[in-house]
């Protein structure tokens, strides 16, 4: 059994980073996926690749996965980069202003 330990991304719609500390581990599929002739669905026997499991830690999910028995492979998460905050229009009459506002 192959699995991939990572660390989800912060969803577009999130504001905070609530659900994103988690560690997940997911199960790669063992087999393609079928599409059935008569109503063009899309199914699959591996039941393995329907389980995702959160773990508080990197640690934990690597533990669980070496007792299990479960090849993982670990993928890095990518750094953050830092948003410049965009200033709005009431900060243009703002005192710390550097230089005078014209049109």
């Amino acid at each position: 059994m192959r699995a991939r330990i990572y660390q989800p991304a912060k969803n577009a719609m999130q504001s905070g980073v609530g659900k994103a500390r988690d560690w997940v581990l997911v199960f790669e599929a063992a087999t393609a996926r079928d599409i059935d002739p008569l109503m063009g669905w899309t199914s699959s026997d591996d039941t393995q690749s329907q389980v995702t499991l959160r773990f508080d830690s990197r640690k934990a999910a690597e533990d669980y996965a070496r007792d299990h028995g479960i090849d993982a492979e670990v993928v890095e998460p990518k750094p953050r980069k830092p948003i410049l905050r965009a200033r709005g229009y009431g900060e243009n009459f703002a005192t710390d202003r550097r230089g005078a506002w014209t049109h």
